[in-house]
């Protein structure tokens, strides 16, 4: 296997939308200014894809290095894993040497694609099939891979005969078996805490800062004061950047990626929040120097 390009810590990121294929093409070769570090992409979009959209994507892969966040895997599910999926999947991660492969903790089949992120019951039974299938996945695409905390808005119910557990519980325990990495989305955490009616910080606390591959941040739609519907179609809120200056203050450094799906505003506007990560990374950095001289 090819090595890999690294990722700097305090680099920060932008989605590869073939929306946004101009201007980032356009900024990729306009003068010194770097308005990003690296791009990710779902590899179900872009394997085997040629013409100029394929043209792009060495170009831009050529200057940048590129992640992956994969959207069916379907980690969760009960159907087998697809196994020629993954292996093409290897290919492409090693064709374009990229350092992290990350994928929902959720699943999304059952006998065909349901084209949403569902959530898993919170039980040991699930941890130990969960684990086993991300174990499966990494024995094929030859590396450790991250997992995603994902938004959810009911909680699956768990067999009489199974203890349940607390979401961070369970996120813990599937991190350990599985012995993988997590993408910590901010947002989500953020969005799960209002709805499901916990302490975000004592959430963040409880992470193992040692797993965290990068981070997710994006908007998130207030339908109520006690209910936030994770959208990636607005600007970040005041809260969630909060979240992230402490999630940086606590866990250090980490690559960190706007996410963006729909509703793209003007690109100039995704630089303003770009900005808006580096400068919370910034005064993370100098807030933690403060504190270790003190």
């Amino acid at each position: 296997m090819t090595a890999a390009r690294s990722i700097a810590s305090d680099a920060v990121g932008l989605g590869l939308r073939r929306a946004l294929l101009g201007p980032l093409q356009e900024a990729a070769y306009d003068g010194p200014r770097r308005d990003f570090d690296f791009l990710e992409c779902a590899p179900e979009n872009w394997i085997g894809v040629g013409g100029r959209f394929g043209e792009a994507l060495e170009r831009l892969s050529a200057r940048f290095p590129l992640v992956c966040h994969g959207l069916s895997l379907s980690l969760g599910g009960c159907a087998p894993l697809d196994e020629t999926f993954l292996t093409r999947v290897r290919h492409f991660l090693d064709d374009y040497r990229v350092p992290i492969y990350s994928e929902h903790l959720s699943y999304c089949s059952d006998d065909g694609q349901l084209y949403d992120l569902l959530p898993i019951p919170f039980s040991d039974e699930a941890v130990h099939h969960v684990a086993a299938r991300i174990r499966q996945t990494q024995d094929i695409v030859g590396r450790r891979i991250a997992v995603e905390n994902v938004s959810y808005y009911a909680t699956p119910s768990v067999d009489a005969d199974q203890r349940p557990l607390r979401e961070i519980e369970f996120l813990n325990a599937v991190l350990a078996e599985a012995d993988c990495d997590l993408l910590l989305d901010v947002n989500n955490a953020y969005v799960n805490s209002i709805n499901h009616r916990y302490d975000v910080h004592d959430f963040l606390a409880a992470l193992p800062g040692e797993r965290i591959a990068y981070i997710h941040v994006a908007g998130h739609y207030d339908e109520a004061e006690d209910l936030k519907v994770d959208t990636h179609g607005a600007p970040v809120k005041n809260e969630v950047w909060e979240l992230l200056g402490e999630a940086y203050r606590r866990f250090g450094p980490r690559p960190t990626l706007l996410e963006r799906d729909f509703n793209i505003p003007p690109y100039a506007e995704l630089v303003t929040e770009l900005d808006s990560v580096r400068r919370i990374l910034g005064d993370s950095a100098t807030s933690t120097s403060r504190h270790a001289r003190a």
